[in-house]
């Protein structure tokens, strides 16, 4: 599985909601993930994806850690996953929506 920083499945967010921005208790809509520059970061976006973190799939935010917020509990489907912040970070998510 490769990744590719123009993929139509993959937008920039400039200014958009991040899975990392979302409060305790939310769910939302995963809309894409952002690669950033260099290998290294991109080698996240891939392990994310294989995951099942992709474009259509909804989240939940389980938890976050105090007092940072770091790590992310998030829930798809029925697996359950603790993301550090920069992570959750380059999941982009629409739809937020209070439990």
């Amino acid at each position: 599985m490769s990744v590719s920083t123009d993929s139509p499945s993959m937008p920039s967010r400039p200014g958009g909601a991040t899975l990392a921005s979302l409060a305790k208790d939310s769910r939302a809509t995963i809309t894409g993930l952002s690669v950033p520059a260099g290998q290294a970061l991109a080698d996240h976006v891939e392990r994310l994806m294989e995951l099942g973190f992709l474009p259509g799939e909804n989240v939940r935010v389980l938890a976050k850690g105090f007092p940072s917020g770091d790590p992310i509990a998030v829930r798809i489907g029925q697996a359950t996953f603790a993301l550090r912040r920069f992570e959750a970070e380059l999941i982009a998510v629409d739809g937020e929506r209070k439990e």
